[in-house]
């Protein structure tokens, strides 16, 4: 297939396909699935090898979030019922993190719900970060805290932070569809700042929310122009209580496309199969780790995962090796620009706290086969262990 020569011959020379290039893969047919993720993987392969990065969620503050992200389970006036609970002590935190750790995950990503952190804030995360880094000093810690004002990033990374995640989940034309108490350029700025710091930058997006396959390209490449070393691609949870609750668009061959689409666009970047993978690629997960390099171990923020030793089964079995802590996460080209900060960890960890959520493209086709007639409402499962419980976390 020329389309496909064509973006594996660009990707393996770090070269930036069309738009019309990116917009193909994403009107591929079933029957070109497969050969779609061949090319993905040739280009996955050469820049990460067979390694899969484990990335573990702490949520440090769940619910009561006064954003409106329509997406969100923590949104303002949600329904669901989801853990709710004030921030964890920096001990408690750690507690968490180990568990993750255990499970053989290489950076933990600490989130908090909110619009943005207080000075207070960034006091008790930097107190959290030395307490996560004395059990551990080797881990990579990304933190996901919202909109950062002046100085926070700064201060983020004098306490030990390596990244910061914050998602532009959607294109900028369509942003004010899913929220209105903040901007598409509040993000931008945001990710910015934690650039400008010397933190990896780590930003993503939601697939299935509604958006056009235009959208989907649009932000991928708003991704690659802001410099994002990590792009975690999540898919929409339809949580009961939010607004898109009805929305089931995705069907696993579509989000497969969407993660190819991505690799070919970000040819040498952490691609990260962030929250939803489970309830929308179901049996085709290891197909995925063929086009992205990495992973959230076990559970997300409001939701469950599939049990750790089950991911941990699917990699080794799809032929794929858990990546060292000793290991560099990005090839040399980038990690000598990104410095040791360079994240791996990506996506899964939204701004605003909900790694569970995740968007991809309304074609007629994928409507049909992911109809609500067909929607896998009992794969949606509130998460009730780990952080904010007295129940053992999954890792």
């Amino acid at each position: 297939m020329d389309l496909l020569d064509t973006l594996t011959a660009k990707g393996l020379r770090r070269e930036l396909p069309t738009r019309d290039e990116a917009l193909a893969v994403l009107s591929t047919t079933d029957d070109e699935l497969l050969d779609v993720v061949a090319a993905a993987g040739r280009v996955r392969r050469q820049w990460f090898g067979r390694r899969v990065k484990l990335n573990y969620l702490v949520n440090m503050k769940s619910g009561l979030c006064p954003e409106d992200c329509s997406y969100c389970s923590q949104r303002l006036g949600s329904k669901s019922e989801i853990l709710k609970y004030t921030w964890l002590k920096p001990e408690q935190a750690a507690e968490a993190a180990a568990a993750g750790l255990a499970g053989g995950a290489k950076r933990v990503c600490l989130v908090a719900s909110g619009r943005g952190p207080t000075d207070r804030d960034i006091e008790r995360v930097a107190d959290t970060i030395s307490a996560v880094k004395e059990a551990n000093e080797n881990v990579e810690v990304c933190v996901c805290l919202g909109l950062l004002s002046d100085n926070q990033a700064e201060r983020l990374r004098a306490a030990g932070a390596d990244a910061y995640n914050h998602n532009l989940n959607t294109s900028e034309g369509t942003y004010g569809d899913i929220a209105t108490t903040h901007t598409y350029a509040d993000r931008v700025d945001t990710v910015q700042k934690a650039h400008g710091a010397g933190l990896s930058a780590c930003s993503g997006l939601i697939a299935g929310m509604g958006e056009s396959d235009e959208d989907l390209v649009d932000v991928v490449f708003a991704l690659r122009e802001l410099g994002s070393d990590s792009v975690p691609v999540n898919f929409l949870i339809p949580f009961e209580g939010t607004p898109l609750a009805k929305t089931w668009n995705l069907t696993p061959q579509r989000c497969l496309r969407i993660l190819a689409m991505v690799r070919f666009v970000c040819p040498d970047v952490e691609v990260r199969i962030a929250g939803g993978r489970e309830v929308h690629l179901r049996t085709l997960q290891p197909l995925g780790l063929h086009i992205a390099n990495s992973i959230f171990l076990g559970d997300y923020l409001t939701s469950e995962g599939q049990a750790g030793q089950a991911d941990l089964d699917m990699i080794k079995d799809a032929g794929f090796v858990v990546e060292g802590a000793d290991e560099a996460t990005m090839p040399r080209h980038r990690a000598d620009v990104a410095g040791a900060g360079s994240c791996g960890s990506g996506g899964g960890c939204h701004p605003c706290g909900d790694a569970t959520a995740d968007v991809a493209t309304d074609t007629a086709a994928d409507t049909v086969a992911g109809s609500a007639d067909e929607a896998r409402t009992d794969l949606v499962r509130v998460r009730r262990r780990g952080a904010g419980t007295e129940l053992a976390p999954n890792a």
